[in-house]
């Protein structure tokens, strides 16, 4: 299977900050991968560079950002409008042939169809959230980049969240996210890839990481705390 999103060499900086060095892996079709880390690791400016909303200092990333669907945290909704006037504005800005069609497709297809006249500002988080996807959705790009897409949600709203996520990749859709939840790429990864000091120290199964780390048995956030110690144990000093 050829893969639908290739990232090589990826580096940025922030004056002396290294933020992200050599960044290199590949995603295909239906696949759901993991970025994890602790904060300031690089996941945001990763998934960024990889969206086209920052720009790389050096490395690739294909397909051109026009081709995936980024997701911010800080949602781009404009509360004023109503969820179906907000789809219909993105979808005529990524010049999608046919606006309403698209916009009641999406709709559908995140269920928000009942919510069509609501003003954003007056729905739930969970609502938000879904309409923040449908927004980076709209064009049917063949990739989605979610950055800490649950982070404000409640248990019952991340769980419909990741059924329609869990969905969009069924159907062929490549799923990369964020997250500081580690039970979710646990739950709905098949790959996680740990970023640490800018730098990607993992790039494999959650049960790979598991079993790199036996004494955190079947909890991967404590696997993953154990990994980066003994990554910086490991450490030349200086």
């Amino acid at each position: 299977m050829s893969a639908v999103l290739e990232v090589e060499g990826v580096g940025k900086r922030y004056g002396a900050v290294q933020a992200l060095a050599d960044v290199s892996f590949s995603t295909d079709a239906g696949e759901v991968v993991a970025v994890i880390g602790p904060n300031g690791a690089g996941k945001t400016t990763l998934l960024s560079i990889i969206a086209g909303s920052l720009a790389a200092d050096s490395g690739d990333v294909r397909p051109a950002p026009e081709r995936v669907g980024w997701a911010p945290q800080q949602a781009a909704l404009y509360a004023r409008l109503t969820v179906a006037e907000n789809l219909e504005l993105f979808a005529r800005l990524e010049r999608v042939p046919d606006p309403r069609a698209a916009v009641a497709a999406m709709l559908a297809q995140t269920e928000l169809t009942e919510r069509s006249g609501t003003l954003v500002g007056e729905l739930s988080g969970g609502n938000r959230q879904r309409v923040n996807v449908a927004l980076a959705l709209i064009a049917q790009p063949p990739v989605l980049a979610l950055d800490e897409p649950s982070a404000a949600l409640d248990p019952a709203q991340r769980e419909r969240l990741w059924r329609f996520v869990s969905g969009l990749a069924a159907r062929g859709t490549a799923i990369v996210f964020s997250t500081h939840n580690v039970n979710e790429a646990q739950r709905y990864a098949q790959r996680a890839i740990v970023l640490a000091d800018g730098r990607m120290l993992f790039d494999g199964t959650p049960d790979a990481l598991l079993a790199a780390q036996p004494e955190a048995g079947a909890d991967l956030e404590r696997a993953l705390v154990l990994f980066l110690e003994a990554r910086a144990r490991a450490a030349p000093a200086g």
